[in-house]
């Protein structure tokens, strides 16, 4: 998923530049609201998840290659906000270190992954979760159903934003077929790791768990219950 340098024009690298910038500082302000003394550790360790998952790249044709992404997963975990912070750091490092991703598309990664993957994904989320029972083993459920959406509306996105500044001269069908056919394969590995993490992470400690919220309280009253 990483656009490496030239695929878009400048325009539209510097418009998507500019969005990441907006994004990033209004989610500089939302995290505060997200993060604490216990939950600050594990946005740490989502970022270092994430930056180990998003190195093992393969192929999907025109020029591009695919991989897990993890925006849904961290916005369950630590917050829709600071998911954003947490994929900004993973790839503004990836660019400037590793060459994953080129630095003049670097707004333009963020954008993708950072804001339309966590934001897609989390609305996602929470949309399945008023759905479900209120129960925390919806939340597990929810977090893999907003994964599975959020790689190839990620993946979507980026075909729109060829259609309007691609520089390259790959037709736009064979981008669009290859770019949504194969994140939709890649949601559905991710959406399986999403829920595998989620359900454990739920099993050891749900009070860390950011989408789950409001289901703790119940959990309580059962447990209250039972021991009485």
């Amino acid at each position: 998923m990483h656009v490496p340098d030239g695929f878009l024009d400048a325009p539209t690298s510097v418009a998507t530049a500019a969005v990441a910038v907006v994004a990033v500082g209004a989610s500089l302000r939302g995290a505060r609201r997200e993060l604490d003394d216990r939950t600050a550790p594990l946005a740490g360790l989502v970022a270092v998840f994430i930056f180990a998952a998003q190195m093992l790249n393969f192929p999907v044709g025109v020029g591009t290659s695919g991989h897990l992404i993890g925006a849904t997963l961290a916005a369950v975990l630590v917050g829709p906000w600071t998911a954003t912070l947490c994929m900004t750091v993973v790839l503004t490092v990836q660019a400037l270190l590793f060459a994953d991703g080129g630095v003049s598309a670097l707004g333009t990664n963020i954008v993708l992954m950072g804001v339309v993957a966590v934001w897609v994904g989390y609305g996602v989320f929470r949309l399945v979760l008023a759905l479900l029972p209120r129960i925390l083993a919806s939340v597990s459920a929810a977090a893999g159903v907003g994964a599975l959406l959020s790689v190839p509306a990620s993946a979507l996105a980026f075909v729109g934003l060829y259609a309007v500044g691609g520089a390259t001269p790959l037709p736009l069908g064979a981008m669009a077929a290859a770019m949504g056919g194969w994140h939709l394969v890649i949601g559905l590995g991710e959406a399986a790791i999403t829920l595998l993490a989620v359900s454990s992470i739920l099993a050891a400690r749900p009070d860390l768990v950011h989408g789950a919220a409001g289901r703790l309280p119940e959990l309580e009253l059962r447990t209250t219950a039972v021991s009485a």
